[in-house]
């Protein structure tokens, strides 16, 4: 059978103990984490926390997936229309790409759409046909179709403006 990438749908902030456990069983996982600034009164803190909350990705077969969702901490594995979901390769590369590039990303749920335009972005890191939504106000916006979500990055204004080849390498969204 061939390895696809399923979600594991987990118990509240349990997301490293389940990617723990699956490492533990050498079990392919990804968590994508975002650095948050927390202003406290009296200092600035910065917090690793995971981008999708109780989401665990697992790159396994659907026999193995139906298998490991038996495991401590997950509660199932997401579903789309009666089936797991599977998540394409490109997205999360895509995802893992977007989290090590930018800091302040935010999540935005989508209207799940089958009839996707597709458009060829000439990146080598978000290299996706047809996600890259915007460049525009500061922010870059990558819809991911599988997951009904886009995530959206708030530049800071040197990252726009300081470095030419970011802007030329972008495909601006119409509006």
């Amino acid at each position: 059978m061939q390895k696809n990438w399923y979600v594991f749908y987990t118990k509240p902030q349990c997301e490293k103990k389940v990617a723990t456990l699956l490492t533990k069983k050498r079990v392919e996982n990804f968590i994508p984490f975002v650095c948050t600034e927390l202003q406290n009164s009296r200092r600035n803190k910065i917090v690793h926390k995971p981008l999708f909350k109780s989401y665990v990705f697992v790159h396994v077969t659907e026999t193995e997936a139906n298998l490991l969702r038996l495991s401590d901490g997950v509660i199932n594995l997401l579903y789309w229309l009666g089936k797991p979901a599977v998540i394409d390769e490109t997205e999360i590369n895509a995802i893992r790409e977007f989290t090590n590039d930018h800091q302040n990303i935010d999540l935005e749920k989508l209207t799940v759409n089958s009839n996707v335009i597709e458009r060829s972005i000439f990146r080598s890191s978000y290299e996706i046909e047809g996600n890259l939504l915007a460049v525009k106000n500061k922010t870059i916006k990558i819809n991911l179709p599988s997951l009904g979500y886009a995530m959206v990055a708030h530049l800071k204004e040197d990252s726009v403006f300081g470095r030419e080849r970011m802007v030329q390498n972008y495909t601006l969204a119409q509006s």
